[in-house]
């Protein structure tokens, strides 16, 4: 029987994360590992961990918050490195309803004595009240004569995709292997979009209809900078942007370039135009990287320094010590010279 490893990143937010666990232990179809990176959180996640009950759960705090992207390049990599045949990859956010992924696991059988490719199967995300989240998007490949062939599995409640987010995402080991790692210097927004993007290019991904997860969204609808009322996430729009248009300079059409950077600058004059001046600089910087920002693909077995933190593996012991480890140094227990790493 293949390894599934269930990944979930988090960052602040234990109460969640302990649904999104309760959730994943409570699979119809067990997985073989529970490995949950921490993003550096300064709640208590690090002691809720160490506090768990959860069988054979490996939670791994990062030395620094290197964002979403670098957490699910770490995350990918270490269920690769430790034998996974499927990843199993969320947020803390993301409640899997019980049989999620057995749905996904049946749904590749499936794919797979038909003699059908695929590089991903997704879950359908729903929001608290019931309302589809992050839809993917439909799968542009042909079949042999020249037709749209995203109808061709739809009786089996299956549809061909490729940009797609993280919300339940199962990634067999071969893709990983092939496509290598999410690229993590693009720190937040769209790291999912291009590396859903990137793998699908000759075998699509397929959603489940079967296989349904909650999303729980702290804000409903697409990111937008001219609506944020958060001022510690405005700073990030700077890599959505830049973001947005990597994406677009490396997968798509030279008119759909122009339309996201004609967007953009259109968003640049409205908030010229309202005075916002901190959001504007923030755009602007944003625009002016997404010119140059062609990041390289990370190979699934490159080093672990080059995401330039540290992963400290978080075990339970019979005195209740928290244990770290530099993964190339092995365990040793926690002193005052470790403090920082976790504020």
């Amino acid at each position: 029987m293949s390894k599934v490893f269930a990944v979930i990143l988090t960052y602040n937010r234990k109460d969640l994360l302990k649904k999104a666990l309760d959730a994943v232990y409570s699979q119809t179809r067990p997985c073989d590992s529970v490995i949950v990176i921490d993003n550096a959180s300064q709640d208590g996640t690090r002691q809720m961990l160490l506090d768990a009950e959860y069988p054979g759960l490996e939670g791994y705090v990062l030395s620094e918050n290197i964002g979403a992207s670098g957490g699910f390049n770490a995350g990918f990599r270490l269920a690769y490195q430790n034998g996974a045949d499927f990843v199993w990859m969320m947020d803390d956010d993301v409640i899997p309803e019980p049989d999620a992924l057995q749905q996904l696991i049946e749904a590749d059988e499936l794919l797979e004595h038909k003699e059908i490719g695929r590089s991903f199967l997704l879950s359908t995300a729903y929001t608290e009240s019931h309302e589809i989240t992050n839809t993917p998007e439909l799968s542009r490949l042909q079949n042999k004569i020249g037709y749209s062939n995203w109808p061709e599995m739809v009786e089996h409640g299956l549809i061909p995709v490729q940009r797609a987010t993280f919300v339940s995402i199962l990634v067999p080991r071969s893709v990983l292997k092939q496509h290598g790692l999410p690229i993590a210097s693009m720190f937040i927004w769209g790291e999912d979009y291009e590396y859903t993007l990137r793998i699908s290019q000759d075998r699509p991904g397929f959603l489940v209809g079967k296989s349904k997860v909650q999303h729980v969204r702290q804000k409903s609808g697409a990111q937008n900078i001219l609506n944020e009322d958060n001022p510690a996430r405005v700073k990030f729009y700077r890599h959505h942007v830049r973001n947005k248009i990597f994406i677009a300079r490396k997968y798509l059409s030279r008119k759909t370039l122009l339309g996201v950077i004609w967007y953009s600058f259109s968003i640049l004059f409205k908030l010229l135009y309202k005075a916002e001046f901190v959001k504007f600089k923030v755009m602007a910087h944003g625009l002016v990287e997404g010119v140059s920002f062609y990041p390289d693909e990370e190979s699934v077995n490159s080093s672990f320094e080059n995401l330039k933190v540290v992963a400290f593996p978080v075990e339970r012991l019979s005195s209740h010590k928290l244990v770290t480890a530099d993964l190339d140094k092995g365990i040793q227990p926690a002193t005052d010279s470790l403090q920082g790493h976790f504020g």
